[in-house]
């Protein structure tokens, strides 16, 4: 316990780990702008922090040397089952976020899930596991959800 402690004792490492998993996001750049609002000191201290874990790797992209792309390793994608549970538990407690019943759809289909999650980490598919939702229908998502 104490492991995780020191790698996830505070919420932005897991988010991070969440949204390499589960959104496809790859650069400084989404991570910053993903509407968490993390500050880019932060963010950049995480990230230092995950490397140095063995969660996730650093790689310079082939066609713009200047650009680094995040990735899960081995270690980190072995945390799929967790961040999975996590964020069914989270659905279930939560009324106002959109993709909570896409979440809650999840937790019928475990494991076609985290097969899906290894292959797109096994093959490099930066493709999300959950769509992302502008603001306007998150909101929309989220008014619907609290009138029923």
């Amino acid at each position: 316990m104490n492991i995780c402690l020191e790698v996830f004792g505070d919420r932005w490492s897991l988010l991070i780990v969440r949204d390499l998993m589960v959104r496809g996001y790859r650069t400084f750049k989404q991570f910053a702008t993903s509407g968490e609002g993390i500050a880019t000191n932060i963010l950049a201290d995480r990230l230092r922090r995950l490397q140095a874990a063995d969660i996730i790797e650093a790689e310079t992209e082939e066609s713009d040397g200047r650009r680094v792309n995040y990735r899960l390793t081995k270690r980190g994608i072995d945390l799929a089952p967790v961040l999975l549970e996590l964020l069914i538990w989270g659905a279930r407690h939560e009324s106002a976020d959109a993709s909570c019943s896409l979440i809650l759809k999840m937790e019928k289909n475990r494991e076609q899930i985290l097969a899906e999650v290894e292959r797109r980490w096994r093959e490099r598919d930066s493709t999300p596991l959950i769509p992302s939702f502008d603001a306007e229908t998150a909101r929309h998502l989220g008014r619907t959800q609290k009138q029923k």
